[in-house]
């Protein structure tokens, strides 16, 4: 997730797909940190890429101080079938640029707007959500729309949102399955609260977008899970399980609810649950059993994968149903 933010002490171009038109293979606002001899993220892979990457080190290698702007016909003069005009901006890591990465990197739940120069020296400023200046220069344009992908400005200066992962998990148990979930999500636009009450269960090292939380009240999560989160359930012990979900069920801003089981499970659970008194529409909305229809393998990579895919069906949904609402008006300056 965001892995262009990776530190590196080594000199680097930031590379930003600019503008796009017609298809590409990736959209504005893609980027990846190249150094001499390492990459981070991507901006879609192919002769695009490669091309990228070249001009990236040359630039390293002369010293290049200056940001470019370059256009790239996809058919033309690369041979991508993709067919489009992509724009790149390259950036090095000096200055305001550095500096506003470090702020970046230390701040990725929230959202951020990022406005670079696409010529002359690095320049670049970043904005909250309130208009306020947190990092870079104070004399980059503050008044810009509020987009949801990168555009260039007629007057040449690029509008970088840097959205933090709208999508929250709160996954309760850390078994095999467990386990393998975390994995498959860990490069994925999301943050994970993973639960549980045995603590020499958690590996040593997880993904950045997790956070543990040893518990002997996992229920205590479900409360303090933000709204619109989505929850699964998988946990060591059946009686849990139903707490769980009966905690999950009883609120009204649920995102999206999976706990993991055979039919039969799903069956003993509704019994259990509309016992409960919870109403029949909350209990039709739980997903059991977990995972895409046709994929039967029960080895938890196997599981992680349809999961994972179930999860980013759900978000991208649920991300076009948000975009579609309408948008909020310009920065202003503050």
């Amino acid at each position: 997730m965001n892995e262009w933010l990776t530190t590196t002490a080594q000199p680097a171009v930031l590379v930003t797909v600019a503008r796009v038109e017609g298809s590409a293979p990736r959209e504005p606002g893609a980027k990846f940190l190249v150094t001499a001899d390492t990459l981070h993220d991507t901006i879609g892979g192919g002769h695009l890429e490669l091309r990228a990457v070249e001009i990236a080190r040359e630039m390293l290698a002369t010293g290049g101080t200056q940001v470019r702007h370059e256009r790239f016909g996809l058919g033309p003069s690369l041979g991508q079938c993709c067919g489009g005009v992509v724009w790149l901006a390259f950036e090095p890591i000096t200055g305001s640029v550095a500096e506003s990465l470090t702020v970046l990197r230390g701040n990725r739940n929230s959202d951020f707007w990022r406005v670079a120069s696409i010529a002359g020296r690095p320049r670049n400023a970043v904005f909250d959500t309130h208009g306020t200046l947190v990092a870079g220069e104070a004399d980059v344009p503050r008044h810009f729309p509020r987009t949801s992908s990168a555009i260039v400005l007629p007057d040449g200066w690029l509008v970088d949102p840097i959205p933090a992962p709208a999508s929250h998990l709160v996954l309760f148990g850390a078994g095999h399955v467990g386990a393998a979930i975390v994995r498959a999500l860990a490069h994925l636009p999301c943050t994970i609260t993973w639960v549980d009450e045995r603590d020499d269960m958690f590996p040593a090292q997880v993904p950045a977008n997790v956070t543990i939380e040893a518990t002997d009240t996992p229920e205590a999560e479900v409360d303090a899970a933000p709204p619109g989160a989505s929850y699964l359930v998988l946990t060591h012990s059946h009686a849990l399980d139903e707490r769980l979900s009966a905690a999950i069920l009883a609120r009204d801003d649920v995102g999206w609810f999976g706990l993991i089981g055979s039919k039969t499970k799903r069956v003993l659970f509704e019994r259990r649950l509309q016992a409960r008194g919870l109403p029949p529409d909350r209990i039709d909305a739980m997903v059991c059993p977990i995972g895409l229809p046709g994929i039967t393998d029960k080895a938890p990579a196997a599981i992680a994968v349809s999961v994972a895919a179930q999860l980013l069906m759900t978000w991208e949904a649920q991300a076009h149903a948000a975009a579609a609402m309408p948008r909020q008006p310009a920065l202003q300056e503050s």
